[in-house]
């Protein structure tokens, strides 16, 4: 494996535990020519996994793009990443016995999982899930959330851009 330091090809792996209930390994390694070290995740490969987009495409399932977006929403709280990373894990063994799922039923299930995880993660989740296009709309849900426990409407019309969002919590 390259070193991502120097990009010598040559590294020894120093420390391997397995992470995510078994379902991955956890690697520290050193690399041979600068000493630098850095972690590499392995993880069994199962059977693909396709999401359905809204407009009706169809494209493979990348786990990295769903702990990005769930990090976001999640910032700053590292205490919470073991945890996040073992639901994700979780969740994504129910959406592999289907073999394709839809983005809004990974959005719902995210959303019922940050509501169970971190409160401030679930806001900031459902604040750009829901397309909300003005800070009212997002008040009165919220408030409807807090009463009610149930999910929020979804906007209509366009998403709003991340200036917007920034604008608008200003």
């Amino acid at each position: 494996m390259k070193c991502p330091s120097c990009g010598h090809e040559q590294s020894k792996v120093t420390d391997s535990r397995l992470t995510d209930s078994g379902t991955a390994v956890r690697r520290r390694r050193l690399c041979e020519e600068c000493q630098s070290r850095w972690t590499t995740f392995e993880r069994m490969q199962t059977a693909t996994l396709y999401v359905q987009k809204k407009d009706g495409t169809t494209e493979p399932y990348d786990r990295e793009k769903l702990m990005r977006g769930i990090i976001i929403a999640c910032g700053k709280r590292p205490d919470l990443l073991q945890r996040i990373r073992h639901q994700v894990s979780e969740l994504e063994e129910v959406w592999a016995t289907t073999g394709t799922v839809t983005s809004r039923q990974i959005g719902e299930d995210v959303v019922e999982m940050l509501r169970d995880t971190d409160d401030i993660g679930f806001i900031r989740f459902i604040s750009v899930y829901y397309e909300y296009q003005d800070i009212e709309t997002f008040q009165r849900e919220l408030s409807r959330l807090v009463e009610k426990g149930s999910a929020p409407a979804v906007a209509t019309g366009k998403k709003p851009s991340q200036q917007s969002l920034l604008d608008d919590a200003a």
